[in-house]
């Protein structure tokens, strides 16, 4: 990393010396003349301060807390990346998730993305191999983090985040490209050992789990149709808004497959292995509207998840708790809630961005988004509602968010028992 840092100081200082250098521009550094062989360095932070009412039971290093605040990194990245040659790509990423007052300290930076990629067509077929975030199902389960359009992504749709992948990344080998406007991706992954998850529990019971047999290779595909503007596949990150830069309409549709993923006992206390099937579609669309600078921001998306019978799982990002001393709440410690699940899920965001220059060179946009799901599991529809604001003080380079969270809590009967309120104020700065 030193010496790309280097690289770009000595190409830098050439480069104010010697106008006529073109191999330092765009923040590339350029390795041929029309800058189309390059390599570039990128980072972002996102920093949050949250004050959030607690599941009951909630525990902190075992004392019960129903309320509390916390301030933590949510997402640090670093990528560098690079068209090394007209047909070979190289693509890494750094970073740390999740960071916060009791997590483990100097052991959270790790790889996210390491993979090349070669190109039989440029355009129309490129075959990859390595560790990626090209997935399939539906277009957020690999979004691009520093546009996202509020605090958050709808992190269901990384359907096995964590569980048998790496925070959403797969070792795989990959095919995308662009037929028209048709875009497409396709791979074949194989899936992380569950007994490496942070949670994982050896115990079978007549709720499905993911099974502790050796993984079966597991198949992905994600298709659009792009009737607008094109969006680019160089990287397998989608964006969550454009403010305005674009005029986007796409229309989605994707799978997830694997043959035994999954296994439960039946009531005889047999072990009964079965598939993992998932099913979406999705809507986007992202435009300019007005002449100042305002800009409409769309998604939609209906998903069908077959975990196996009953499947639940929890996840709160960032949690700032770490136990539950209740045994009959659903939901775990802090702010936890039942995300994922065998069922069908809805999901609907929408933001809009004011004109240009509204509040000096500021601007703002605000959002809200639903997340409506028919869980197997859960005698009621699990409802998970986000609004707020985003400061846009120079784009997503340097924006201020603030968001309020709603979200269900369950008892273990799958009855739910009330709601609990969390407010999030975040700070975005990234380099790109």
């Amino acid at each position: 990393m030193s010496l790309v840092v280097s690289l770009l100081y000595q190409n830098g200082n050439a480069q104010e010396q010697k106008p006529e250098n073109n191999f330092f521009k765009d923040r590339k550094l350029n390795f041929n003349e029309d800058g189309s062989n390059y390599v570039k360095f990128t980072f972002m932070t996102q920093a949050w301060l949250r004050n959030a009412d607690y599941n009951p039971g909630t525990t902190i290093n075992g004392i019960e807390e129903s309320n509390g605040s916390d301030i933590g990194i949510r997402r640090y990245r670093v990528q560098l990346y690079g068209q090394l040659t007209d047909r070979v790509f190289a693509y890494s990423q750094f970073g740390e998730n999740n960071f916060n007052n009791i997590s483990d300290r100097k052991e959270g930076f790790f790889v996210h993305d390491a993979y090349g990629e070669y190109a039989i067509d440029r355009t129309r077929l490129s075959v990859g191999m390595g560790l990626s975030g090209w997935s399939g199902l539906v277009r957020f389960a690999a979004p691009s983090a520093g546009t996202i359009l509020g605090v958050d992504a709808p992190l269901y749709q990384q359907a096995t985040n964590d569980v048998t992948d790496q925070f959403l990344r797969k070792l795989s080998v990959f095919v995308k490209g662009k037929l028209g406007r048709f875009d497409y991706r396709i791979l074949m992954a194989k899936p992380m050992a569950i007994q490496k998850s942070a949670n994982y529990n050896p115990a079978i019971t007549e709720v499905a789990s993911f099974s502790a047999i050796p993984p079966k290779m597991q198949y992905n595909g994600y298709f659009q149709y792009q009737f607008k503007d094109q969006e680019s596949n160089l990287t397998p990150y989608m964006a969550g808004t454009y403010l305005g830069a674009k005029k986007v309409f796409n229309i989605g549709a994707g799978f997830i497959y694997q043959k035994d993923a999954m296994w439960r006992l039946n009531t005889a206390g047999d072990t009964i292995s079965s598939n993992m099937v998932h099913f979406a579609a999705d809507v986007y669309y992202d435009a300019p509207v007005g002449s100042k600078g305002q800009a409409l921001s769309l998604y939609g998306s209906i998903a069908s998840f077959d975990f196996g019978k009953n499947y639940i799982r929890n996840n709160g990002a960032m949690n700032p708790a770490n136990g539950n001393s209740d045994p009959m709440v659903l939901n775990g410690a802090g702010i936890a809630f039942p995300t994922y699940g065998t069922g069908t899920v809805a999901y609907a965001q929408a933001g809009y961005k004011l004109k240009d220059n509204l509040i000096g060179n500021a601007t703002l946009m605000p959002y809200a988004s639903v997340q409506y799901a028919s869980y197997e599991r859960l005698n009621d529809p699990m409802v998970f509602f986000d609004a707020g604001v985003n400061l846009l003080l120079a784009g997503h380079v340097s924006k201020f968010t603030i968001a309020y969270q709603n979200r269900p809590v369950y008892n273990t009967a799958g009855d739910k028992t009330g709601t609990r309120g969390t407010l999030i104020a975040q700070y975005q700065v990234m380099f790109n």
